[in-house]
């Protein structure tokens, strides 16, 4: 599927709250221009700001760090077409969560089951380092997006800085909780963070992160849900 007819599928399929998402923005000056040679090197990747896909109110949100050059900035939808996706949709399935294990393309079948993805960073950074007047400009987004989703009970942090993102975004300040694999913490609104290591190739490949680390999580992320 070309660029402009993938972005009129991804509209349609990650509704986004006011404020959430702009495909056009060009904020971060380092970052368009990665992007605009990005474009001319792959005419047919995505090469966009990459929006939220999920539910509009989910029981969870998860926060990633920023599209990969071959996954998310190819397809258009977060940890989708690269290896970083693999274990996270698996254990979406497995959890409820998704109604298939494998996320190819932003036109699949796929969906989502109370379950939305974001991501801290919305455009590609070079090397996957966005800097930190970056994630800053880029909260705004990520605030707006939780802003919209006060009943969201579930918020799962994918890495420290996805962690630290969401503290900025809630206008808290970075001592309020330190990341730690496995651990939550129970926010000022009421809402419960979780942490874990990103899912990446690798943090996987090193056994950072193992299946049997990321299942746990989602187990107590499935168990406080079905509590509420």
């Amino acid at each position: 599927m070309s660029c402009p007819l993938l972005f009129e599928a991804m509209k349609i399929k990650s509704p986004a709250a006011a404020g959430a998402y702009d495909s056009q923005c060009r904020a971060c000056p380092r970052l368009a221009t990665f992007l605009d040679q990005v474009r001319t090197d792959h005419p047919g990747y995505f090469c966009l700001p990459v929006p939220p896909f999920g539910v509009a109110n989910p029981d969870l949100l998860i926060v990633g760090l920023a599209p990969g050059l071959h996954g998310a900035n190819r397809t258009g939808r977060p940890f989708t077409g690269d290896y970083a996706g693999v274990l996270l949709y698996q254990t979406l399935h497995r959890f409820g969560f998704a109604t298939g294990s494998e996320s190819v393309s932003a036109d699949d079948a796929l969906q989502l089951k109370a379950c939305r993805i974001t991501n801290a960073v919305k455009c590609l950074p070079p090397q996957n380092k966005p800097l930190p007047v970056e994630i800053r400009t880029c909260n705004t987004f990520l605030a707006n997006e939780l802003a919209a989703l006060p009943s969201t009970p579930a918020i799962l942090a994918l890495g420290t800085v996805a962690h630290a993102a969401v503290l900025t975004a809630l206008g808290l300040k970075a001592g309020f909780c330190k990341f730690s694999h496995g651990a939550s913490h129970l926010l000022p609104d009421g809402r419960r963070l979780f942490d874990s290591y990103h899912c990446s190739r690798y943090n996987t490949n090193t056994r950072r992160l193992t299946e049997a680390m990321f299942h746990e999580v989602f187990a107590a992320i499935r168990e406080h849900i079905d509590q509420r």
